[in-house]
């Protein structure tokens, strides 16, 4: 059951990024532990992403805008609503952050109750 809902909540992860950044992640995994929800996506930069990080300013630049605009779409009640409704618990708060050099990104979604199906 855990894995199943870690699946579809990867898939929903999929989904936003795709539907308001244009492309959701190659790759992408979700544990749950305690009230977290940690989600790792691989393969997140588009064509113009990668070409811009090949200087130290679009390194920054791509750097911000990915940390921001993720931070902004995960304030939008709608996309809240989704997360709350498949977990069944309010999102308090949202971390996220982006390794632009392994094209690597976190972000870790904290519940007001716990979400670890294997300590219940």
């Amino acid at each position: 059951m855990a894995k199943n809902l870690e699946h579809q909540f990867s898939m929903l992860v999929r989904e936003i990024r795709k539907e308001y950044v244009g492309n959701g992640p190659k790759e992408i995994s979700t544990r749950f532990t305690g009230n977290w929800a940690i989600s790792e996506m691989r393969g997140n930069l588009t064509n113009v992403e990668k070409f811009m990080i090949t200087s130290e300013q679009g390194k920054q630049m791509v750097h911000q805008a990915r940390t921001k605009m993720v931070k902004e779409i995960y304030k939008k009640p709608e996309v809240v609503a989704k997360f709350e409704h498949l977990i069944g618990a309010r999102v308090l708060r949202l971390f996220s952050d982006i390794n632009i050099d392994q094209d690597i990104a976190m972000t870790v979604f904290v519940f007001d109750e716990s979400v670890d199906l294997n300590a219940k």
